[in-house]
C-alpha cells in the first residue's frame, strides 16, 4: 500500500485515482502509523507554502515525513510537496522541512522566454523535462515527453541532487533526488501517459523495495 499524505494542501484525490487506474493500492492519510507501514509515501501539494508549513507543523506531520524519507522509505514529492522537502521557501518566506539541501526561488517575471518575450508567472501548462542522469522513475519516459506545471516558484536544490531540468526563462530543476528520494514539480497524476508511467515506475519501485 502506497501512502499519500493528507495534509489539507494538496491534490491526493486525483494521485489516488491515477494509482488506482495502475492497479497500485494506494490511501489518503494523515495518520502516522499508516505512513510508517506503507511500502512507499507520496507526498502531492498545491497552495502556498506557509500555509502548508502551518499545517504540517501543527500535527506534527512534518516532523513524520522528514523522518520517513531521511530513513530511506521510498517518497515522492510533487509540486508543492516537492518544495518542503527543501530548506527554505521565498514564498511566504517559509523555513521547509530540510530533507534535501537547497531553496525554492520566485520566478523573476521580466525573464524571456524563447521568442524573446516575458514569460508567464505562474508557469503553468505543458513543457519537457530534460533528464540529466538516469533513473528508475524515468523508465519507459521518451525525450519529448512533456509534463503538466502550475508553479510560480521553483525549486533549487544543491546542484548534485539534480536529476531534470526544465526550461522557464531560465533552466531549473524540475526533477531532483536520489534512488527512493525524489521529488518532480510538474504533476505526475495530470501528465497522462508519461506521469501514469512515473507513477507506475514509483510504485514497482515500492514493491521491489519492501520484497528485496
Amino acid at each position: 500500500m502506497i501512502a499519500i499524505v493528507d495534509y489539507q494542501a494538496g491534490n491526493q484525490t486525483s494521485v489516488r485515482r491515477a494509482l488506482s487506474f495502475l492497479g497500485a493500492p494506494s490511501q489518503v492519510t494523515d495518520d502516522p502509523k499508516a505512513l510508517r507501514k506503507a511500502i512507499g509515501v507520496i507526498f502531492p501539494g498545491v497552495g502556498a507554502a506557509g500555509q502548508a508549513m502551518e499545517r504540517l507543523n501543527s500535527t506534527g506531520l512534518g516532523q513524520e515525513i522528514a523522518s520517513l524519507a531521511r530513513a530511506n522509505r521510498p517518497f515522492l514529492g510533487i509540486c508543492l510537496g516537492c518544495q518542503i522537502m527543501l530548506e527554505s521557501s521565498e514564498e511566504n518566506d517559509a523555513k521547509t522541512l530540510g530533507v534535501l539541501p537547497g531553496r525554492v526561488v520566485r520566478f523573476d517575471p521580466t525573464a524571456l522566454d524563447a521568442d524573446g518575450r516575458p514569460i508567464r508567472v505562474p508557469h503553468m501548462g505543458w513543457n519537457e523535462v530534460r533528464l540529466l542522469a538516469p533513473s528508475p522513475l524515468w523508465a519507459g519516459i521518451g525525450p519529448r515527453d512533456q509534463f503538466y506545471f502550475v508553479h510560480s516558484y521553483y525549486p533549487d536544490p544543491r546542484p548534485d541532487l539534480t536529476l531534470g531540468v526544465t526550461e522557464h526563462g531560465r533552466e531549473f530543476a524540475s526533477f531532483f533526488g536520489r534512488d527512493g528520494l525524489w521529488a518532480v514539480q510538474f504533476h505526475p497524476e495530470k501528465s497522462g501517459p508519461p506521469g501514469l508511467r512515473l507513477l507506475k515506475n514509483f510504485h514497482d519501485f515500492c514493491v521491489k523495495a519492501a520484497n528485496p
